[in-house]
């Protein structure tokens, strides 16, 4: 972490109580106007007075379950125009131009949708919190940019750090979906272990995919950078006895193949279960997933590597008992 950090707001440090909570007058949203502006000219100020002009996205998010937002999420997530293909091109460790990083930092503040941490390693962080909190950190002391952002009517109050700043796990588990995983998962497919693939892209936004042996090297090549990966069994072909098997009540995951081949999920409590087993009728497979962390375990994880083979993505998967098999292994040479 850059060894200057500030907490850059439009509320008054006068205005905060004894335990240090803001009770002002100042709204808790954006105006989309001039104090909004004014906290994008102070980002531009601190990057420009540290010398970046790129950032890096890491762990990007879209809302998945629940929006804790104070303004709704919009269509698009607020990337709509940002990237030349999309979504496809919001991902971590994707690197954005400036301009570009001031629009998801606007995004942000507007509570759109999409989330992420902006950084330059060891140099420069910047990350939007609740309630228009935005931290940035810096390798520098930014004396023009600090004068810069007074000077915009906000105020920098100097902190240990960002709250909002990644924090690993230690000792933790990260299987590499190198060459030895998808040799590994070859076998599974091959025996009858294994038979499909959850990729989550985006934190809240993940896709599946059907697998087979012939079908391993195009998902393989399809699959988005630094995607986290999870191997489940194949789905079962009795889809009466699956749907036979919804829970009284409770959110439930269900996944299934439709008549094209495809395969979909969706995110249902009991009063979704009509609707959905309307949606599922021509399923020809599916599968329920629980949403109880101990239920919910596949078969065995695994996080993307960049190009050159280095894993890079700092977000983790939750091990499987396989996974610290392989971990196992890997010590012991």
């Amino acid at each position: 972490m850059p060894a200057y950090s500030y907490r850059v707001t439009k509320y008054n440090p006068a205005d905060r109580d004894e335990h240090g909570s803001y009770i002002g007058s100042e709204d808790t949203v954006s105006d989309h106007g001039e104090v909004e502006a004014a906290y994008l000219q102070a980002v531009a100020a601190f990057a420009e007075d540290t010398g970046i002009g790129r950032l890096a996205v890491r762990e990007p998010g879209v809302p998945s379950l629940v929006h804790f937002g104070l303004e709704p999420p919009i269509e698009g997530f607020g990337l709509t125009g940002l990237f030349h293909r999309g979504m496809a091109d919001f991902h971590d460790g994707a690197e954005v131009p400036l301009d570009i990083a001031l629009e998801l930092v606007r995004a942000m503040l507007r509570d759109n949708g999409a989330w992420c941490r902006l950084e330059v390693e060891d140099t420069f962080a910047a990350h939007v919190g609740w309630d228009q909190y935005l931290y940035i950190s810096s390798n520098r002391p930014c004396a023009r940019a600090l004068a810069r952002t007074r000077e915009l009517g906000l105020f920098a109050e100097p902190i240990g750090g960002s709250p909002y700043a990644f924090e690993d796990e230690e000792g933790g588990i990260q299987r590499p979906g190198d060459d030895e995983f998808w040799a590994a998962l070859h076998l599974a497919v091959g025996d009858g272990a294994a038979g499909i693939l959850e990729e989550t892209y985006l934190d809240g936004a993940s896709r599946w995919h059907h697998l087979t042996v012939d079908a391993l090297g195009p998902v393989r090549a399809g699959l988005a950078p630094r995607a986290r990966l999870e191997v489940w069994p194949p789905l079962s072909p009795d889809v009466g006895a699956v749907l036979g098997a919804l829970p009284a009540e409770g959110l439930i995951e269900v996944v299934w193949q439709d008549d094209a081949g495809h395969v979909r999920s969706a995110i249902a409590d009991e009063d979704d279960f009509p609707e959905l087993t309307a949606l599922t009728s021509g399923a020809s497979a599916a599968a329920l997933l629980s949403f109880d962390a101990d239920e919910r375990v596949p078969l065995f994880t695994a996080v993307m590597p960049d190009d050159d083979g280095v894993l890079r993505a700092r977000w983790r998967t939750p091990p499987t008992p396989d996974d610290r098999r392989w971990a196992r292994r890997r010590q012991q040479g």
